[in-house]
């Protein structure tokens, strides 16, 4: 933790960066294989059971969470540190007309990533965490086999209307954080120019509405059906 401190603002936001634009890689990853949750091919759920059937057993993919991990807690520690140092560095509030300088989404960064964080834990605990065995798998209509039955522990949860109320709301908060990180993410690469900065925005508007969106589906369709 001490060497996060010695670093400069731009290392950190750098690195806090690299691990962030690893996490938007997986999302779409992982949106790609929870689509199938929903019948959206007649072999869906075979689909969706051989994919997980993948990620779990190849070796590649064990390596890859162990950096996936890695990058969500990066990712968050630095993203703490930062917004301490920035509440350190000014600790009179600016005056309300100096906060329009400022994007709606970065002035509450800090925020929605608190609130994505709390659905991360609630997330494992459905999940990753039953596969370890450290939590029961979700109860409901459909009969979890396995510790690795995620089709049936998603479909039980997803059958409850509170929890699918609630998925989407919060999926709504990580549009936002998505929003701004996608800019912040290419700046502190050091990709802000005026040539290709419009595509980059216009597709990071794309990317934060898409990827909530996608993930919405699949709880908007238990929903309605």
């Amino acid at each position: 933790m001490s060497k996060f401190l010695r670093f400069s603002s731009l290392t950190k936001k750098f690195i806090m960066a690299f691990a962030g634009a690893f996490l938007m890689v997986f999302m779409v990853v992982h949106l790609g294989i929870n689509l199938f949750i929903i019948p959206i091919t007649d072999n869906h759920q075979d689909i969706f059971r051989e994919a997980v059937y993948f990620m779990i057993n190849n070796p590649l993919v064990k390596i890859m969470e162990i950096f996936l991990f890695g990058g969500f807690i990066l990712h968050i520690i630095l993203g703490l540190i930062l917004q301490i140092q920035n509440w350190m560095a000014r600790p009179v509030r600016y005056k309300k007309e100096g906060w329009s300088h400022t994007s709606v989404f970065s002035k509450f960064m800090i925020h929605t990533g608190i609130v994505i964080g709390i659905f991360l834990v609630i997330h494992m605990a459905n999940f990753y965490f039953v596969k370890l065995g450290i939590t029961s798998p979700p109860e409901g209509i459909a009969r979890v086999v396995d510790d690795h039955d995620f089709y049936s522990m998603a479909y039980n949860l997803f059958s409850n209307n509170t929890y699918s109320i609630i998925y989407i709301v919060l999926f709504v908060f990580l549009g936002f954080h998505l929003n701004h990180a996608f800019q912040s993410a290419f700046q502190s690469f050091g990709l802000d120019h005026s040539k290709y900065t419009p595509f980059l925005k216009a597709f990071g508007d794309l990317y934060s509405i898409l990827i909530p969106l996608g993930f919405s589906m699949i709880p908007l369709y238990f929903l309605i059906y």
